[in-house]
Order: C-alpha cells, then sequence, then structure tokens
C-alpha cells in the first residue's frame, strides 16, 4: 500500500493525514516534503494525524524527530493525533513521548494551538 499524506486546514492549523507504513523510503520522502511545503507557505501549527499509521520504523521515528526539529527552528510546532498503541509504546521507550505532544481528539489538539499562542 503507498504512503499518503493529505493535508487539511482547520482554521491556522495544517492538519496532515497520513495513511501506511513511515518507513526509510518514499514515505519518510513524502513526509519531509510535505512538512517542508507547509512550514514554507507559512503555516506554523501542524497536526499529524497518525490514525492510519500502523508501522513506523527507526527511519519513520527519525524523520518525525527531523519534521518537529525543523517546525520548531522556524517557529512552527507538531503536535500528534489519534497515536496507535504501537507508535506510542515506541514513543515511551525512545522517551520521545517528552518531546512530541499528542491527542486522541481532533478538536483537543487543535484548540492546544490556542493554549500555546496564549500562554
Amino acid at each position: 500500500m503507498a504512503f499518503t499524506a493529505k493535508v487539511r486546514h482547520v482554521g491556522d492549523v495544517a492538519v496532515v493525514d497520513l495513511d501506511g507504513r513511515i518507513t526509510l523510503g518514499e514515505s519518510t520522502g513524502i513526509l519531509r516534503d510535505t512538512l517542508r511545503s507547509l512550514l514554507a507557505q507559512g503555516n506554523k501549527s501542524i497536526v499529524l494525524n497518525m490514525a492510519g499509521v500502523g508501522y513506523v520504523d527507526s527511519a519513520g521515528l527519525g524523520e518525525l524527530v527531523g519534521v518537529y526539529t525543523t517546525a520548531k527552528n522556524q517557529g512552527g510546532s507538531v503536535k500528534l493525533l489519534h497515536l496507535q498503541k504501537k507508535l506510542n509504546d515506541l514513543l515511551q521507550v525512545t522517551k520521545l513521548h517528552t518531546i512530541f505532544e499528542s491527542f486522541d481528539n481532533e478538536q483537543q489538539a487543535i484548540a492546544s494551538f490556542d493554549k500555546a499562542a496564549s500562554a
């Protein structure tokens, strides 16, 4: 199955619906290109909807960290939505849950950017 990243906008927030496996190769390239494009267009608030992502390998995890760092360096923020248990466990084991804010509810994820802006 081909990896896809579909972007939709909810207010000022870009929601990227990811579907497929995030592994070394094409999928990490698609993820990287999508995020760079969003940042280049001035989108600073980005939610990665991981509901359709069943598997992430070490390269995919590295790409998620790279995307987070790139966004942060450009004054943006990346948050994760609908993590499947395997990925949630992986973030716990690798301690990456300490850098990624993750949500089970899209409205809460989107609203969290407003809180950060007014804090």
